[in-house]
């Protein structure tokens, strides 16, 4: 098991970047590649998966439970909502990157979670991200939510497992290119990442169960909160700075951050 330290930097890490568009997977390299630490191992993996997901939760606590409401009052015949709607969107939409996961995550851990692959993924999504906040629409502008949009963010999400690809930013860039305003566009992709958070914590949970590993539970509590509650703030205040600095700030670091991979790569 890895020291409290570290611990806390990985979780820092993992909160700071599982919700803003620069890629978890490309900084995540870095303190094993430089700092020489060992993996963190798969029950820390649950443990920031646990406290992210519970950040994004709480943060759209009202959201959510008028979203489950309404979906179960149309189950009974109420009628359809925008709430109640979203929900089947956001279901549908999950279903790609499930697929992609369950079929190739193998494949994608054994052969592209290497510097090559994720400085060249951190480089070119980077830049598409810039290319979609060029033509975003303006914040009382851009086109509604439809199940065509989700289903098409949905099929972006599917290359978020590539490591450097970065799920928010790609599930942001494409929302932003079919003409969704940022405001919704990050909206959208913070609710999309709550399924597929679960989805991948509870695949990690059945793992940790079957594998019978020994469980240092004040590491792994310690990993949880620091990054659920960086993973809160990240979402706060990414949303309220989000219009007025937009997201080439965002842009600029990724292009440095792939700099400084390609140079590691070298090196």
């Amino acid at each position: 098991m890895i020291a409290w330290y570290q611990a806390v930097m990985l979780a820092l890490l993992q909160g700071l970047t599982e919700f803003l568009p620069i890629s978890s997977s490309a900084h995540l390299v870095i303190p094993s590649l430089l700092l020489d630490w060992p993996d963190q191992g798969l029950a820390f993996d649950v443990a920031v998966h646990v406290g992210t997901l519970s950040a994004v939760l709480f943060y759209y606590r009202a959201d959510l439970g008028r979203m489950a409401d309404s979906w179960f009052h149309s189950l009974a015949g109420g009628g359809a909502t925008q709430d109640s709607r979203l929900v089947w969107y956001l279901g549908l939409a999950t279903v790609p990157a499930g697929v992609v996961g369950l079929a190739a995550g193998d494949f994608i851990e054994g052969n592209l979670r290497n510097l090559p692959v994720i400085a060249t993924t951190t480089l070119v999504f980077g830049i598409l991200l810039g290319i979609a906040d060029r033509v975003a629409p303006g914040e009382k502008t851009g086109n509604p939510l439809t199940l065509s949009i989700a289903l098409l963010i949905g099929l972006a999400q599917a290359m978020a497992p590539v490591p450097g690809v970065s799920r928010s930013g790609v599930t942001i860039t494409a929302a932003l290119l079919l003409g969704m305003n940022r405001q919704a566009s990050a909206r959208f992709s913070f609710l999309l990442s709550i399924p597929i958070i679960a989805s991948a914590g509870a695949l990690k949970v059945w793992e940790l169960g079957s594998s019978g590993l020994a469980v240092d539970w004040w590491t792994l509590g310690l990993g949880a909160t620091v990054s659920g509650i960086t993973a809160y703030l990240c979402i706060a205040v990414f949303l309220r700075l989000l219009d007025r600095v937009g997201l080439m700030p965002f842009v600029y670091y990724r292009i440095v951050l792939a700099a400084v991979l390609f140079l590691l790569w070298v090196a």
